[in-house]
Order: structure tokens, then C-alpha cells, then sequence
């Protein structure tokens, strides 16, 4: 009795592994990429922007949030804040501020220093203790 208990038991694993192959799941090696009735590379063109070129000089093309709302129009300069035109200027390194005397840096240098200062001592404490 104990033997076709175990016999059968075996047959079990057995037939449990083989499920387990059978229902492993696999991917193609396109990826998904390829469609059917595509024809190759004919669907990688850019597409002809319907935007006449005045619309795209005078508009901010895709600028807009609002369900109903419009595109916002490009005004002139003067219209824009003084700080607008400061935002993509080169800010100096940690290396830079190092090199000059603390005590003439202006407010926003001085602020940007320190900052940047506190985040290296604070890198270098923790290489220092994950090595211990």
C-alpha cells in the first residue's frame, strides 16, 4: 500500500514539473515591433507638420492645458519678467566658489556655496561610514 502511495505521489511531482514547462511563457525577439501587413520601414517616416510656419512663429504650439482653451501667443520681450531671461545662465561649481574669498560672494553665490558645500561633506561622511 505504501509503495503505490509513493508511486503515485511520484507521478504527482512528475506530472506537476512537466505543467510547469509546458506553461512557461515566452517572447518573440521582434518585440512586438513588426505588424502584420506592414510593409518594412514604411511606417518610420517623420510626418509633414500640418502647422503653417506664421502659427509656429507666433504661437507657443503646444503650450496649452485647458480642454477648450487655446494655444498662448509669443509676446515681445518687454512683456516677459527681467528674472525669465536669467534661468539657463552657467551658475559656478563647488570647485569655483572654493577658489574665491567667502567674504566678497555676493547673497545668491554665497547661498548656492554653502549648499553645495553641506552636500559634499555629506557624501564624503557617508563613503567613509559604508566603508566601515
Amino acid at each position: 500500500m505504501a509503495m503505490s502511495c509513493m508511486k503515485s505521489f511520484r507521478s504527482f511531482i512528475i506530472s506537476k514539473e512537466a505543467f510547469r514547462v509546458v506553461n512557461c511563457r515566452t517572447f518573440s525577439a521582434a518585440g512586438g515591433k513588426a505588424k502584420k501587413g506592414s510593409k518594412g520601414g514604411a511606417g518610420d517616416a517623420p510626418k509633414a507638420s500640418i502647422l503653417s510656419k506664421e502659427m509656429k512663429s507666433t504661437t507657443v504650439v503646444g503650450a496649452n492645458i485647458l480642454k477648450d482653451g487655446a494655444d498662448p501667443k509669443i509676446l515681445p520681450d518687454s512683456e516677459y519678467p527681467d528674472w525669465l531671461w536669467h534661468l539657463l545662465d552657467k551658475k559656478p561649481a563647488l570647485s569655483e566658489l572654493r577658489r574665491k574669498n567667502i567674504e566678497t560672494l555676493p547673497y545668491d553665490e554665497l547661498k548656492r556655496f554653502v549648499k553645495l558645500d553641506n552636500r559634499a561633506r555629506i557624501k564624503e561622511n557617508n563613503v567613509i561610514r559604508a566603508k566601515n
